[in-house]
């Protein structure tokens, strides 16, 4: 990111004066000074010769919408306060709100003189791939459901039409949900689309525009695969994500089938082993980008990677049933072509209460090293899963006893299995059949959808997304393996953030010494959601119909968190809460703060904090799926359904945008 050099007080009182639209404007780093005041410019002058430096952010808590104000809950919604504290006792408050870029299916400049379609997808030759579903009413696919987004600068950057400073976001989409018709159910049989939207900033006032959206071209990692989440490298890429990776022992895979019909024209040509990596985007300083797989950090259900200040060392969320954590070491800083794989084991005292004593203790069991090009080319090659790994389904010890000395009974994606690993395939058990060969070795697999990871690195502590606690973590469900660490009495659906210290000089399960200084030591509960149970402990809901406490986090997915803000954000993607929500915990004072409301039925994505951009502070935030209805939504669906229909394409689009501040509701002056 550039630097900025320091604007006075006095000075950027003024460009506040003249902002048409706000966003976060940053003194962090002391780039940007706010601060109230009183009397004129004289005093202003006077008073603040000497810049104070930022003290603290803090969050109001909007409440939570309900039906007294129905056009609340089938929109964006922003009621939150930040504060910005300084070290002179000033402050300035900033309401939030919230400015999107696009809706998905709005046309939207391609920097050619024309238009395309936000969005959209495209087959392997980059052209339209057609959603016929309406007799007459043929029109390109789009997602409602995009993600991942991550926003950058480029040194020498230029794009024609921008005006002011050239910025990138990189936005990704994960899924489209039905076809148009209604009925005909898309979920991963679309490739995912990615693209680099053109943003000029405006140097006065932050306020960004768009000015060119640019689809990656994709076809040369053989398209993209659900792609979830989402993060910034430390050196400036985007890093994207390919989550639950399609089995390739299931040859009978339909959804593969139709992800290869709709990417390659032939249902049988898609590759599973291509499928389930970790994508990296390089944007150009013209607001086109580049696009690699990195095959050797694990095929797993790639949530998003979060890499440590080291450039090295990457921690992985892995969402699946049966989920482990999976650390990445690269051998070269700001490389991950190459490098070793990690996979945890939890020691004793596994817990999931925010109050327990201790944390418990993480060893590290190595799955291998290998670099990039030596995985692509065993699956290039034609290596097939049977060469890899012997799997015989497993019911009971009874009915499908040990079929050899060699087998191991093992739970992966919440199956029972018998698994024998052929003779000189460790290399390709590792990074090929990751899950699988985690639990073979002993590694403790057994978290419910492990989402979003984001690290803390003044005080050396990453955090965790556990969407889910059910299912591999209670004692006595069919995925749970006793003695592997996790293991709880009791599901709590709504789940958990974990947070986990990271020390440097830790040895795998070999002995060998683990070339990082930000490997996590334990884990433990920060935030735990509260479900709402009756006598019998089955769900139920309160008089709107959500399954979880509203005024507490639920299902969270994104994280990410903000040095200089000191905050935690965390998005939820819930099937608890009727209107998912955008929450900011302090990690100091520990006040969590409900910041923006999700279209009800629809889910918190595209999370991004940045602490400075041209010394402009942003909330990157986008939305999936609005009006995707459950059955927590039956007090609600009626009121609400016209209304999302009308706001987003009768439920086709969704929004993607950034928080922004309303300057006429600012205080300038001093408290």
């Amino acid at each position: 990111m550039k630097p900025v050099a320091p604007l006075s007080r006095r000075r950027a009182l003024q460009l506040f004066a003249g902002a048409p639209l706000l966003p976060l404007s940053s003194t962090f780093a002391g780039s940007l000074l706010l601060a109230g005041c009183g009397g004129g410019d004289d005093a202003v002058a006077a008073t603040y010769a000497a810049p104070a430096s930022l003290s603290s952010v803090s969050f109001s808590s909007m409440p939570a919408p309900a039906l007294g104000n129905a056009a609340a809950m089938a929109i964006t919604t922003v009621g939150s306060v930040m504060t910005v504290n300084f070290s002179d006792s000033s402050k300035v408050d900033f309401k939030l709100a919230y400015q999107p870029f696009f809706v998905t299916g709005d046309l939207v400049a391609d920097g050619k003189g024309g238009k395309t379609l936000s969005g959209g997808y495209y087959d392997i030759n980059n052209q339209p791939i057609i959603d016929a579903t309406v007799p007459g009413k043929e029109r390109q696919y789009f997602s409602d459901s995009p993600d991942g987004t991550s926003l950058l600068s480029v040194p020498g950057a230029k794009v024609d039409g921008v005006k002011g400073n050239v910025v990138f976001a990189v936005v990704q989409f994960e899924y489209a949900t039905w076809a148009q018709d209604g009925k005909t159910d898309m979920y991963g049989k679309l490739p995912s689309p990615i693209a680099v939207l053109t943003l000029d900033q405006d140097p006065k006032t932050g306020k960004l525009t768009l000015v060119k959206y640019h689809n990656v071209d994709t076809s040369g990692v053989n398209g993209l695969w659900i792609t979830c989440g989402a993060s910034l490298s430390p050196w400036g890429t985007h890093l994207s994500s390919e989550e639950y990776e399609p089995d390739a022992f299931n040859a009978a895979n339909a959804q593969l089938k139709a992800f290869s019909q709709s990417l390659y024209g032939n249902a049988a040509t898609a590759n599973p082993y291509h499928y389930g990596h970790m994508p990296e985007v390089v944007v150009n300083p013209d607001g086109t980008a580049s696009i690699k797989k990195h095959y050797c950090m694990g095929r797993i259900s790639h949530e998003l990677v979060q890499v440590m200040p080291d450039n090295r060392t990457a921690l992985m969320g892995d969402d699946a049933t049966n989920s482990g954590y999976f650390v990445f070491v690269a051998d070269k800083e700001k490389d991950l072509s190459a490098g070793s794989l990690y996979v945890a084991k939890v020691g004793a005292g596994f817990s999931v209460d925010p109050a327990a004593a201790a944390a418990a203790p993480l060893t590290w069991i190595k799955l291998g090293s290998a670099s990039s090009a030596q995985i692509r080319a065993l699956v290039d090659g034609g290596i097939k899963a049977s060469d890899i790994l012997d799997v015989k389904p497993y019911k009971d010890d009874t009915s499908t006893p040990q079929p050899s000395p060699e087998h191991r009974k093992i739970t992966a994606s919440g199956k029972t299995e018998w698994v024998k690993l052929m003779p000189g395939q460790e290399k390709a058990a590792a990074f090929l059949e990751t899950h699988r060969y985690a639990a073979y070795l002993g590694a403790s697999m057994g978290f419910t959808k492990m989402e979003g990871t984001t690290v803390n690195i003044k005080d050396k502590v990453a955090y965790s997304a556990l969407q889910n606690i059910e299912n591999s973590m209670v004692a006595g469900h069919a995925a749970n393996v006793p003695g592997n660490g996790i293991s709880v009495p009791k599901e709590i659906k709504s789940g958990a953030v974990l947070a986990l210290n990271l020390k440097g000089g830790q040895k795998d399960d070999k002995g060998a010494a683990i070339n990082s200084e930000w490997m996590p030591v334990d884990t433990r509960a920060l935030l735990l959601g509260e479900d709402y149970r009756d006598a019998a402990y089955k769900l139920s809901g309160d008089a709107l119909g959500n399954t979880a406490n509203p005024n507490k986090v639920a299902n969270p997915d994104n994280l990410k968190f903000s040095e200089k803000m000191r905050t935690l954000f965390i998005g939820e993607d819930s099937s608890q809460h009727v209107n998912n929500f955008l929450w900011a915990y302090n990690v100091d004072t520990k006040a969590l703060s409900r910041i923006m409301s999700i279209p009800a039925g629809g889910e918190s994505t595209g999370l991004h904090a940045v602490d400075e951009l041209n010394g402009w502070t942003y909330i990157m935030s986008n939305f999936q799926h609005a009006g995707d209805w459950g059955g927590i939504h039956n007090v609600v669906k009626d009121t609400l359904e016209p209304l999302i229909k009308a706001n987003y394409k009768d439920k086709f689009g969704a929004a993607v945008g950034y928080l922004t501040a309303e300057p006429t509701q600012m205080k300038l002056a001093k408290a």
